[in-house]
């Protein structure tokens, strides 16, 4: 069998663990949710750290069995999500749980350890699903330039991702929301009308049952930064007049989905013809999907929320690159 990379994400909202084989084949992708209360609309980082310490164990034993299943492989290498971003500064206390486990975990094993960003993982997450759902060589992304959205509640960023010298990826944001983001908007609005946090998946049902006609209200795109807090004020506006949810939840994903599409033609003006990918949460949405398929692909939905997936992935060609085949 081909070797195995273990991945360790323990984002805001969730707690992930995955193996992968050399070649990016995801062999277990668990993902174990966050808790939020009734009527919240997050967590507290202290909150998330706390519940990440009880969720650990029961993702260990997911990995425990799965790689019994595999005939007791011990993974070659370990990947963690230490920060959210690849940026200076980049810092979020949930990481921190993923990190001690990560370390006490490769160093019992006695493999090497990488670090990555969040984003990064789900970027590779995102690459991976998408070569094996169009059967295109993983290689078509990870030698060349493209352009990818991260769009979820933490997040509305356009990206430049290059081959890196010294990672698999060189992320550079070149676009995004200026105030809240996508996945802010979908979830303040679906806790208005009575949602379970996280939202988008109630709303996503909840909209494409919509057969009327909807407000094409202006968008507030700027070349490639867009603000969206206009949306959820004219979301809670439509919510009172109309006490419609499939007509808010569609007007709600039909606004990013345009914001978006916009934001994607104005990278292309600058950047060139480049291939776009589509990832994070909101981009789960099959109602925004059908705005934006035209213009780039879109991962697997269990490759677009957040999973750890990318990450072993990640470090599945990291140590291909530094000690070869695997």
């Amino acid at each position: 069998m081909s070797a195995l990379f273990l991945g360790i994400d323990t984002s805001n909202y969730t707690t992930s663990a995955a193996l992968a084989d050399g070649d990016g084949a995801v062999l277990l992708n668990c993902k174990v949710p966050l808790p939020v209360r009734e009527g919240e609309r997050g967590l507290r980082q202290s909150d998330a750290v706390f519940h990440h310490v009880k969720n650990l164990p029961e993702a260990a034993r997911a990995v425990e069995k799965a790689l019994g299943d595999l005939g007791g492989v011990t993974p070659s290498a370990v990947g963690v999500s230490s920060v959210p971003r690849d940026a200076e500064g980049s810092y979020m206390p949930c990481f921190l749980a993923g990190v001690s486990a990560a370390e006490m975990t490769a160093g019992t094993m006695g493999v090497p350890l990488f670090r990555f960003s969040h984003q990064a993982g789900h970027v590779m997450a995102a690459v991976c699903s998408v070569c094996s759902l169009s059967g295109t060589p993983r290689e078509f992304y990870l030698e060349s330039p493209f352009l990818a959205f991260h769009v979820s509640g933490g997040t509305t960023d356009l990206l430049l991702i290059e081959p890196g010298p010294d990672r698999v990826f060189r992320i550079r944001q070149i676009g995004g929301s200026k105030d809240i983001n996508g996945g802010q908007a979908v979830d303040r609005t679906g806790v208005r009308m009575g949602m379970a946090f996280p939202c988008g998946a109630e709303m996503d049902r909840a909209a494409l049952t919509f057969d009327g006609t909807l407000p094409k209200d202006r968008l507030a795109v700027d070349g490639t930064f867009c603000c969206l807090s206009g949306l959820e004020n004219k979301a809670a506006d439509l919510w009172t007049s109309a006490g419609d949810p499939a007509a808010v939840s569609a007007y709600t994903l039909d606004f990013i989905g345009r914001t978006l599409s916009v934001m994607t033609d104005h990278a292309r003006e600058t950047y060139g013809e480049l291939p776009v990918i589509y990832a994070g949460g909101v981009m789960s949405s099959r109602y925004i999907r059908r705005i934006l398929s035209p213009k780039g692909a879109f991962a697997d939905p269990a490759f677009s929320s957040d999973n750890a997936a990318g990450i072993a992935c990640l470090a599945a060609e990291t140590y291909r690159r530094r000690y070869g085949s695997h």
